[in-house]
């Protein structure tokens, strides 16, 4: 994917500083983190172009959605499988072997686009990018190169010599990446980057108007891009309660449990709605009381942004399990345990509503604290012409 930007205008033209930011299409996260880099550099300052990549499916539009469905396919079939993968290479970066194999089977002309785009830095998002780029540099390549780690975890894949910066989630990742030789000097504590919207608290009547909600205790339910959430016995659960709560299914992508959800009577009920792909989930968590989700870094860090209380629903092993014992360590969220869990939220939705809103006040003004651009100024700290990278 290319983000299209607007020439210049104006009668003095300002040379603008380029900055390329590289994802994967493994889970939608990494994308919406350089996206989310890329709106709020612009934010920033308006001497910024930038250019946002899947980088597989950018060059290789045919093979890439077969790579990434496969890998859907097992995460879902077979996820003590993923889990055990993850533990046996969190210590261990990308191999030579692996990121040459990656460089000539599926990115071979990624330096002819960095010729092309000529980027004064390239941020990536993902590993798999950030270990072509780092390569590249081994080659002779010169450009600063920043990863953003999109989870509260360091897995060894993020690691390689050749990044200038790594701009991590908390002081706990920065100690993980310290313990495995990583220079303090090349690690920034910022947060992961979220869309800016999501910092902000518009008016509630608004969003509902817009949405047809009502404004009663509202339940956002997300993770069923990858089919998830099919969860029969949490529908079960939560379809019981559809008289006093208000319940939002957010599907994504996933068309086929979207349209078996609305062919189900439990589900046709005017205090449900059934959202496939939006990109307005800012609105609806604004508007929402309680977060029903998988654990992703991403989603997590949207719903700190916007204080909701947050559920976690069957974590993937691996880095989900880190960021569910993350956010429930520090009281942002609980798992799902068992459905003695989903009721007792219910209930307090029904029985404890008022404090339940004072509580997210409260967060909210607590959370303001974190300064949600500062990913992105830390790159346009790095691309001022006399700043030099340790």
């Amino acid at each position: 994917m290319i983000e299209n930007i607007p020439a210049g205008t104006g009668e003095m033209r300002v040379a603008k500083k380029r900055v390329l930011l590289l994802s994967e299409g493994f889970g939608a996260g990494h994308t919406q983190a350089a996206y989310a880099l890329s709106s709020s550099l612009r934010k920033l300052s308006p001497n910024v172009q930038t250019r946002v990549l899947e980088l597989g499916s950018f060059l290789n539009p045919r093979m890439a959605p077969l790579i990434i469905t496969a890998y859907k396919k097992t995460v879902v079939s077979q996820p003590r499988l993923v889990g055990l993968v993850y533990r046996h290479q969190y210590k261990k970066s990308l191999n030579r072997l692996t990121t040459l194999a990656l460089h000539r089977l599926f990115y071979t002309q990624t330096r002819n686009i960095l010729r092309q785009l000529r980027p004064d830095l390239v941020v990536c998002t993902h590993p798999i990018p950030s270990a072509v780029i780092s390569r590249l540099k081994r080659l002779g390549l010169h450009v600063p190169l920043c990863t953003v780690i999109t989870d509260y975890d360091a897995h060894g894949t993020w690691i390689s010599p050749e990044v200038d910066r790594y701009f991590v989630s908390t002081p706990e990742v920065m100690r993980k990446l310290r313990a495995r030789g990583v220079s303090v000097s090349k690690i920034q504590v910022t947060g992961i980057p979220v869309h800016p919207n999501f910092w902000e608290h518009p008016g509630h009547d608004e969003i509902r108007e817009q949405f047809g909600l009502k404004p009663i205790p509202t339940v956002l339910v997300m993770g069923g891009g990858w089919g998830l959430m099919n969860d029969e016995v949490i529908h079960r659960s939560l379809t019981q309660w559809r008289d006093n709560i208000q319940f939002i299914f957010c599907l994504g992508h996933n068309d086929k449990i979207r349209r078996k959800m609305q062919l189900d009577p439990r589900f046709n009920h005017p205090n449900i709605h059934i959202f496939g792909f939006t990109r307005e989930i800012d609105k609806l968590m604004e508007v929402s009381n309680l977060l029903i989700t998988k654990p992703g870094g991403m989603t997590c860090t949207e719903g700190l942004a916007k204080g909701i209380p947050m559920l976690f629903h069957k974590p993937l092993p691996g880095q989900e399990e880190e960021n569910c014992q993350y956010f429930t360590a520090q009281g942002f969220g609980e798992p799902i345990t068992s459905l003695d869990v989903v009721v007792k939220w219910m209930n307090r939705l029904l029985h404890d509503f008022p404090e339940i809103v004072r509580k997210r006040q409260e967060h909210v003004h607590n959370v303001a604290r974190y300064y949600p651009l500062q990913s992105a100024q830390s790159i346009l700290d790095i691309l001022e012409p006399n700043r030099v990278l340790s």
